[in-house]
């Protein structure tokens, strides 16, 4: 027999009755019944539960032992009674009756319950991370991450991608968010940079005639944690395809997400390809928004027209100056109590807008602003939106982008609040023809606004002849009820473009030819027309396992802060490291700057 274990605690069913086995794993829970222990023995696999006489040799040693201590039983197999099966475990319908137990390593008091789904402590929690993977609900996250990587990985290579692995020390990018910089010992005041993404080198790989190229990439950026974003590290699927089109890129990678999340959706609803395309610009119209969550149904419309010149004088002065009115919907809720629109007035003030226009209509009849706009103007409003006798309906008034973000945020906060969110979907969508450039207010500069790598729609023609801010981009975001998962588009793959867009956003040949080198030199001597995308890992299973924070699905997450409290990263290193890298620490690093 095996020395620790002849099943696992998930193994054992009523067909083993009255065999002789060994197992092995954690202390669970116990239940003293006097005459009896009850005890559950858990492992990766499962729970079995293991009783115990009291006269028997094992029970004095289990009695006494703390919860989480790892022990080892021999027992028998035995059937339960009828009113003592456990439906919810597949082991439920048998127990083991201990013979002999050895205490394979003892437990000291554990800082917080491994039993049950109480909420601790964020810091508690990752300072205590291995013991927090072993309960129940972390622990199904993490190996339904592993699922979903095997899925994704089994899919693509149907698809015909093949897997690589690219460098994790390579050279800064003066695009994108804030590098992690790695010191060389050799080349002294020189720095590798951990990559924000395998962008360049999957493109090489491309000119190097892989044609379709795949890989679960580890990506690296100093940024702030958010709810869908961890700090410091992300894993995505990372793809690239040559002599290919968006839609190409489109029907290669939407089975293999649909795909995935039917096979995980444990009954949920998932958008079949193919996914609905919505341009930038009605996506920011309609949904406020380019990240559009289409389980919530209502949709913004720009009724600037309807207030334009009218005596409703706040807003006309507005729009005088070139804010623009965008409406957005609530359904049925006009015969609420009024305060459900105050209060709502009152959020957009404490979120830092202007404040919030209504009108609450009571069988066709209009309140709060109506009076103001015109009877008139209420039928255009009515008309334009299609409302309802008894729906209200929300106003914004600013500048375009900022009246947009407002009203995406109102078109959330009504949908949760009605109750109009569709539970139980996952509702995907393209959100395509990004535009190329955007205009910084900070910098008084023109950027990219997506990705610097992206061939821009009409190629050399639109960058000599259009005005920047008009050039759309082959660039494409995939959606799901919400979050972003990708971002994607058709790269530029030929240099005397890519120069003339890079020349438009600030930056000369010899920047191109020194940041840019191995791509700029490798197009030159030959690149095919590709394309791809990186749905992000973490973020498709954070969505499949139904986690409203990231850290949720991510075996050893730092806190907000980018701290490993586990770990104790970052940490300071020793005087000879530094002197190894010749570096001085300028100022007393124990003290905040």
């Amino acid at each position: 027999m095996h020395a620790y274990r002849t099943h696992t605690c998930g193994q054992l069913r009523s067909a083993l009755v009255g065999s002789s086995v060994k197992l092995s794993g954690w202390v669970y829970r116990k239940r003293d019944h006097g005459n009896l222990l009850f005890v559950d023995l858990r492992d990766h696999y499962g729970i079995t539960q293991v009783v115990v006489d009291r006269d028997s040799q094992a029970f004095k040693l289990i009695e006494g032992i703390k919860l989480e201590s790892v022990i080892c039983i021999d027992g028998e197999v035995r059937a339960r009674g009828a009113d003592r099966v456990n439906p919810e475990i597949p082991t439920g319908e048998i127990e083991v009756k201990a013979t002999g137990v050895a205490l394979l390593s003892e437990a000291s008091e554990v800082p917080f319950p491994i039993f049950g789904n109480s909420e601790y402590p964020e810091e508690m929690r990752l300072k205590n991370r291995f013991l927090d993977l072993r309960r129940e609900k972390l622990h199904a996250n993490i190996v339904l991450r592993s699922q979903v990587i095997a899925s994704l990985r089994r899919r693509m290579i149907d698809e015909g991608f093949t897997e690589f692995q690219t460098p994790i020390l390579t050279a800064s990018s003066p695009e994108g968010a804030r590098d992690f910089l790695v010191a060389s010992r050799i080349h002294h005041g020189k720095f590798y940079a951990l990559p924000q993404a395998p962008q360049m080198f999957k493109q090489l790989l491309m000119v190097a005639g892989f044609d379709r190229y795949f890989q679960i990439a580890p990506c690296f950026r100093d940024e702030d944690a958010r709810a869908d974003r961890s700090p410091g590290e992300f894993y995505q699927l990372d793809f690239e395809m040559s002599f290919v089109t968006q839609e190409d890129v489109f029907g290669a990678i939407e089975p293999v997400l649909s795909g995935v999340f039917d096979e995980f959706s444990r009954g949920r609803s998932v958008t079949p390809p193919p996914f609905p395309r919505i341009t930038y610009k009605d996506s920011m119209l309609k949904y406020g928004s380019d990240k559009p969550d289409l389980r919530n149904p209502i949709e913004i419309s720009d009724v600037t027209e309807i207030f334009k010149d009218g005596s409703f004088a706040v807003f006309a002065k507005a729009i005088e100056s070139g804010s623009v009115v965008r409406a957005i919907p609530a359904p049925e809720a006009g015969t609420r109590a009024r305060s459900f629109f105050d209060s709502a007035n009152q959020w957009s003030r404490d979120e830092g807008y202007a404040g919030l226009a209504y009108i609450n209509f009571k069988g066709g009849e209009g309140g709060g602003i109506a009076k103001n706009l015109g009877p008139e103007r209420v039928a255009q409003l009515v008309a334009k939106m299609g409302l309802g006798p008894n729906d209200g309906v929300f106003f914004a008034c600013d500048k375009p982008s900022t009246a947009a973000k407002l009203a995406g945020l109102v078109r959330t906060r009504v949908g949760t609040e009605l109750g109009l969110i569709e539970q139980n979907a996952f509702k995907f969508c393209w959100i395509v023809d990004f535009p190329m450039y955007e205009w910084d207010e900070v910098e008084q500069r023109v950027i990219f606004s997506h990705n610097p790598f992206s061939m821009p729609q009409g190629e050399m023609e639109a960058l000599e002849t259009m005005n920047p801010l008009d050039i759309l981009a082959y660039q494409y975001d995939i959606v799901c009820n919400g979050i972003e998962l990708s971002s994607g588009a058709i790269r530029n793959h030929k240099p005397e473009i890519m120069y003339k867009a890079f020349e438009i956003a600030g930056y000369d040949r010899s920047v191109v030819d020194e940041k840019f080198k191995g791509m700029i030199t490798a197009f030159k001597y030959g690149a095919p027309p590709h394309g791809g995308s990186a749905p992000g890992v973490d973020r498709i299973v954070m969505l499949l396992a139904d986690e409203p924070n990231i850290r949720e699905v991510i075996l050893f997450p730092m806190n907000q802060k980018a701290e490993d409290l586990m770990m104790g990263a970052p940490s300071y290193v020793s005087e000879k490291q530094l002197r190894e890298l010749r570096i001085a620490i300028v100022g007393d690093p124990h003290k905040p700057q």
